[in-house]
């Protein structure tokens, strides 16, 4: 009878708040952002050198945006919801 009471009057409650899955959802799209900037620039053809695979798109700033994506997952994990 005790355990019925008990699931009864208890809801199911998300882990995070709201504002923590923003923040998820702006850091998934960052890295999804700089893994999308990083494709690319091979060549079709084995024995062809392309140098677009060396530049600056794909060197610094898609790994940058890799990073500040899991910066901003790190600080949505522990980010207090509640606290004003």
């Amino acid at each position: 009878m005790g355990e019925q009471k008990r699931k009864e009057n208890s809801k199911p409650a998300f882990v995070f708040g709201k504002k923590n899955y923003k923040f998820m959802f702006i850091g998934l799209a960052c890295i999804a952002l700089g893994f999308i900037l990083m494709s690319g620039g091979g060549s079709d053809d084995p024995n062809m050198f392309n140098p677009e695979i060396f530049n600056w798109r794909r060197i610094r700033l898609a790994p940058t945006l890799v990073l500040i994506g899991f910066g901003i997952q790190v600080y949505a994990i522990l980010l207090n919801p509640d606290k004003k």
